[in-house]
């Protein structure tokens, strides 16, 4: 039997081993088919939801600054940032608005990395780190949601933000709009930063604001 299957990122990595590991004891034992094309249904739904890996790419601390800014951080507020990496977001907004903030992230070295960093900066009492997917994640206590991700997932959020989030929230997001969401402020930040192989990328920021539940 011969299986093609074209994925990107971690979970087509996941899914072509476990191909490779099935199809290996399928020939060794015919009994196996059975339960093997039970195992490949969960897979490829997995690999379904994650069509491009998101890899991790740190927030310049001076982008980090504006878009607390843009989002006009106030005492009360609570901020969730999606994908939160080594938690550099969750961490500031601590440290320099004393609001409470929560990370969501899957990396599990990323994560004891932003704990351990929480730690060093005395704000571990106000930040929380969650091993969780983002997309399925309940952030409904958000008043700000910051977030630095690819467009397809933006674009997977928007019926998590209509439904969860209450009016008046803000939305940040660094480098990716929401498609068909116009945002209410769009930021271009001065100067350019200098990327491997000589890119230079300047720095956009985006702000939404909900108005109501959907």
């Amino acid at each position: 039997m011969k299986v093609c299957l074209h994925v990107v990122g971690r979970a087509g990595k996941l899914l072509r081993r476990s191909l490779h590991v099935i199809y290996r004891r399928m020939k060794q034992r015919p009994r196996m088919i059975m339960f093997c094309c039970v195992l490949l249904i969960p897979l490829q739904l997995w690999a379904a939801d994650y069509p491009e890996e998101i890899p991790f790419v740190p927030t310049p601390m001076e982008v980090v600054d504006k878009m607390l800014a843009l989002a006009e951080v106030k005492q009360g507020d609570v901020l969730y940032d999606l994908g939160s990496g080594d938690g550099r977001i969750v961490i500031r907004a601590a440290q320099k608005y004393g609001i409470r903030a929560v990370g969501i992230e899957m990396d599990r070295s990323l994560l004891a990395k932003a704990r351990e960093d929480a730690k060093a900066a005395a704000v571990s009492h106000l930040v929380d780190f969650r091993d969780e997917d983002a997309l399925k994640a309940d952030i409904s206590a958000a008043t700000i949601v910051t977030l630095y991700m690819l467009p397809w997932f933006n674009d997977r959020m928007k019926p998590n933000f209509q439904k969860m989030l209450k009016p008046g929230a803000r939305i940040v997001a660094h480098d990716f709009g929401i498609e068909g969401w116009q945002p209410e402020k769009t930021l271009k930040l001065p100067g350019y930063e200098l990327r491997p192989g000589g890119y230079k990328h300047q720095h956009t920021l985006y702000l939404w604001r909900i108005i109501n539940h959907f």
